[in-house]
């Protein structure tokens, strides 16, 4: 029997439900703000990754999947969404008309890590991006949507970490002091941030090994070193996150795993399910474009990871029964069997969920098996029914039943179904 590669599923009749309301919450609400849903290739060029993403992430080095195609091009399933929008914001020069666009995507990603509870190799994102606007308001903006969704969903305890990681006119000195405090510390640092450190010393603040994490307890943070646009910037987001009511804190030492962010970055957390847990994180990304090959536009995004949201909702929802059909349409007797079809195909058509059995079987085995699909009503059309011209209705809610005329069975079950 051939099975599912390691670290990839299926998601099953019934668990969709639960992925389609989320998706359909997030939309919804994305749209209120003036998103628009983009839908992106999962494979592209190994370049854009390498150039975004940054030579020295985890990503980059050990966990997309890459290969050549047959004109040995180098192809790439995307770890992530926000090089891929990027590129087509370039791609098909959206900035011309508008610099100001507004995007959203909800897809899979791939990345070969080793797969735990809650952790695929093939996972899904809901994305949002904005670019063209740098104003301080958009990422205030972005974090009370973020906030205002899983509250929609049920979440509970949410907490926004931010921070800032200044831009490219102030951090040159901190990373100057980080690399020289990472210097003290090397000998506590795990292999990884001591090949880092020089090449890229703000991922060290991202490692999860526990002896870096007390080694870096102490480490000098981006926020003591931030020029006054930066200060003023990081302050602005914080004084209107407060305006607004959403539950904050600064987090000094929040950084974000890949090298294309500055100023803004943040987290949301939530303690939903005990320990606290990220759902959602992003932040500015205001050259990314320009060293892309596009315009200099200042942009702002965040990623949701679907399979950890859809995890703690369904533990703090109440599990659906299954959704029926509206009618069974029970067929006695080969006679009856295609004008069942065809009233069956008729309330499909206007919107009425219907279900019918096309075998031989009998009345008793058909009825268990409306209950088994939980079905609300059930349209009994035997021979004797069709000469009668009256079809009997079954409430199988209260159980009561009654009769329709067959020559005029759609519109009459329109009527009776509510449609």
């Amino acid at each position: 029997m051939i099975q599912t590669i390691r670290g990839f599923r299926d998601i099953l009749p019934g668990d969709t439900d639960l992925w389609q309301t989320i998706e359909k919450t997030a939309s919804a609400l994305f749209e209120d703000f003036g998103f628009q849903e983009i839908r992106l290739p999962v494979i592209e060029k190994t370049e854009l990754f390498a150039r975004s993403i940054g030579e020295a992430t985890d990503i980059v080095e050990k966990e997309m999947y890459t290969f050549a195609d047959r004109k040995g091009d180098k192809l790439t399933l995307r770890p992530e969404a926000t090089a891929s929008a990027v590129r087509s914001y370039i791609q098909h020069k959206m900035y011309a008309a508008d610099p100001v666009k507004k995007l959203y995507t909800i897809g899979p990603m791939f990345r070969r890590e080793r797969p735990q509870k809650g952790r695929y190799r093939q996972f899904y994102q809901i994305n949002a991006e904005v670019f063209g606007i740098a104003s301080p308001y958009i990422d205030a903006q972005m974090i009370l949507m973020l906030n205002e969704l899983f509250q929609r969903l049920g979440l509970t305890d949410l907490k926004a970490h931010v921070n800032s990681l200044g831009c490219p006119r102030c951090r040159p000195e901190f990373q100057k002091a980080l690399t020289a405090f990472l210097a003290s510390k090397k000998e506590g640092l795990c292999s990884n941030c001591t090949r880092r450190m020089d090449k890229n010393p703000l991922r060290t603040l991202d490692c999860k090994a526990p002896g870096c994490r007390e080694a870096l307890a102490d480490a000098p943070s981006p926020l003591d070193r931030l020029c006054e646009k930066c200060t003023d910037h990081f302050n602005t987001v914080k004084t209107v996150l407060d305006q607004q009511n959403v539950d904050f804190i600064v987090d000094k030492n929040l950084v974000r795993g890949l090298d294309y962010y500055s100023r803004t970055d943040f987290e949301i957390q939530t303690s939903a399910l005990g320990a606290q847990s990220a759902v959602a994180g992003g932040g500015r990304y205001d050259a990314l474009v320009q060293e892309l090959g596009g315009p200099p536009s200042p942009a702002i995004g965040f990623a949701i990871g679907f399979d950890r949201l859809v995890e703690i909702v369904s533990q703090l929802t109440t599990k659906q029964e299954a959704r029926g059909p509206e009618l069974f349409i029970i067929t006695v007797g080969a006679g009856s069997i295609e004008k069942g079809y065809l009233l069956s195909s008729g309330l499909n058509l206007k919107g009425v969920r219907t279900e019918m059995d096309f075998g031989q079987r009998s009345l008793k085995s058909l009825m268990k098996r409306a209950d088994k699909l939980h079905a609300r009503h059930v349209l009994i059309m035997g021979e004797e029914e069709l000469d009668t011209n009256a079809l009997v209705l079954r409430n199988m809610t209260d159980r009561t039943q009654t009769t329709i005329s067959a020559d005029d069975a759609l519109n009459e079950l329109l009527t009776r179904l509510g449609h």
